[in-house]
């Protein structure tokens, strides 16, 4: 991985730890990722007539490229809420993050990607640290724990969730190889907040749509150039570099996203996150290096 490819997703890792900080502060969690969508979109659309890229109209692969992205990324997080809802965060999330399994598989089997020794370690100790890192202890018995019940919707959830996590990021990789990736993430951003109105409309979130703006307008607001950064220097990254690399990079937000936690939210720091933090970031050196 070049080392502008590798800046850029570092910074992408940084963005999106700290707009995921803004959601913690929330108080309505999905009405205000939906207000942030607003804020991102009317940013990228009061920006786009000063840019000096001009728009060149999408074919037909990258508009479908652009909206199978768009639907697995909000299928996504939909069965990532319902699987929380259901069941405990050290079985949840692990299982959400098993997308990173299968990146690598699709990239190499539909993109022709080819991957280094170096960089497959340094992909496996990335998601090991990230599968780990919300675990109670680090054994057998606990690693395998989120797949005994296999029966539970929680559990189908989350397993669902990660899939389709990793064929959005297919999709994405597909189109931003001969399009820009500037007005593909601007229509990534347009379909993804359209799908996510549907989902306001229903009665439970008409009275939270004003009053999370009402509490929380100065953090939509910066919500928008935060995200917007957070889009745009991952899919320029994800143009200069394998998709197998570049999905496993960008879990530095993990790292990051434990650092916010411990100094601006007082948060613990227990050896299983340290160690599982190690992990992610040998893994990661791995992958620049190898």
């Amino acid at each position: 991985m070049s080392n502008f490819a590798f800046t850029l997703i570092i910074i992408s890792a940084t963005m999106h730890a700290l707009w995921n900080l803004l959601v913690k502060r929330s108080r309505h969690k999905t009405v205000f990722i939906w207000w942030m969508f607003i804020a991102s979109g009317g940013l990228f659309s009061l920006a786009i007539p000063l840019l000096p890229e001009p728009f060149r109209r999408p074919d037909l692969h990258t508009l479908l490229m652009v909206s199978i992205g768009a639907v697995c990324f909000v299928l996504y997080h939909l069965l990532n809420g319902r699987a929380y809802r259901g069941g405990d965060l050290s079985v949840v999330y692990p299982l959400c993050q098993t997308s990173m399994i299968y990146v690598p598989i699709w990239g190499v089997v539909l993109l022709g990607e080819r991957l280094t020794f170096q960089g497959v370690c340094g992909i496996l100790l990335v998601v090991f640290g990230t599968y780990s890192i919300q675990l109670e202890r680090l054994s057998f018995g606990e690693m395998i724990r989120p797949f005994r019940n296999l029966k539970s919707p929680s559990v189908r959830d989350a397993l669902a969730a990660g899939f389709i996590y990793s064929i959005g990021s297919i999709a994405e990789k597909s189109g931003v190889r001969n399009y820009s990736p500037l007005y593909f993430t601007y229509m990534l951003v347009l379909i993804m907040l359209f799908l996510m109105s549907f989902n306001m409309i229903r009665p439970k979130y008409r009275a939270m749509i004003g009053e999370e703006l009402r509490e929380h307008w100065g953090l939509i607001l910066c919500s928008g150039p935060i995200m917007m950064a957070s889009f745009l220097t991952f899919r320029y990254g994800l143009n200069l570099s394998n998709v197998s690399y570049a999905v496993p990079v960008r879990q530095v937000s993990i790292v990051m996203g434990v650092l916010i936690g411990i100094l601006f939210l007082k948060e613990s720091f227990g050896r299983i996150r340290l160690v599982s933090a190690l992990f992610i970031m040998a893994g990661v050196a791995l992958i620049r290096f190898g």
